[in-house]
């Protein structure tokens, strides 16, 4: 089959200043390719049905929106075709002078790999689209496509590409479920609307929000052991 994963993070200044957050989120939304024009019909018919046109994202909670932003959520657990997979990355734990060369951009790509490999499955194709940011290495794109398409020797992992989040609803939806997740365990949001939102995503799992096994397919959470192990 082919997929497509569209990827977000959330909290990546921890990266560098590591008493802003606890963790760090990086997570992904594996869609079948076959799937995506019904995926963007359904969700841009429950936008309009709020009279939304901007892009959604997890900073944009408020208590006006938070029906929205329900829909949404129900949309995601009742799609039988839509999985979500997070990397929770401790950021005191991040050592990078010793493991990444003193280079923030290197070690956020390297626990996007680790997010996004367990996933990649002999006989699949896969194209990944992350949020577009401007990187100072300009080849961490292609570098990424390069190990990922690696990790597997029976899949192809064809590109890495950067998607502005304003044309990519797949990357607004990573964004919603990365952000929900890392708010979760970083536990500092006062917003009564994304604390709601959090505990409307718990009772769709009928738990809280916390590291999964590693065969749980819907709703995934990896929080990374930084001295090895799951």
């Amino acid at each position: 089959m082919n997929f497509e994963i569209y990827c977000d993070e959330s909290c990546l200044e921890a990266l560098n200043k590591k008493d802003e957050h606890s963790f760090i989120g990086i997570g992904g939304i594996w869609l079948p390719s076959e799937m995506r024009t019904k995926f963007k019909e359904d969700f841009n018919s429950i936008k309009r049905k709020y009279g939304v046109q901007g892009e959604l994202k997890w900073n944009k909670v408020t208590p006006k929106y938070l029906p929205l932003y329900k829909e949404v959520i129900d949309y995601f657990f009742d799609s039988k075709y839509l999985r979500f997979r997070v990397i929770l990355v401790q950021s005191d734990k991040v050592d990078l002078i010793k493991f990444h060369n003193s280079d923030a951009e290197l070690s956020f790509y390297k626990f996007y790999y680790q997010m996004i490999k367990t996933w990649i499955y002999d006989f699949n194709l896969y194209d990944v689209f992350l949020d577009l940011k401007k990187n100072r290495n300009k080849g961490r794109l292609k570098e990424l496509e390069k190990f990922l398409d690696k990790a597997n020797f029976f899949s192809d992992v064809r590109l890495v590409q950067g998607l502005p989040s304003t044309q990519s609803l797949g990357i607004q939806l990573a964004d919603l479920l990365t952000g929900i997740a890392t708010a979760k365990v970083n536990q500092k949001t006062k917003s009564e609307a994304k604390n709601a939102l959090i505990q409307y995503v718990e009772s769709h799992l009928g738990t809280t929000i916390q590291h999964t096994p590693k065969n749980e397919e819907k709703f995934n959470v990896f929080k990374i052991n930084l001295q090895g192990g799951w």
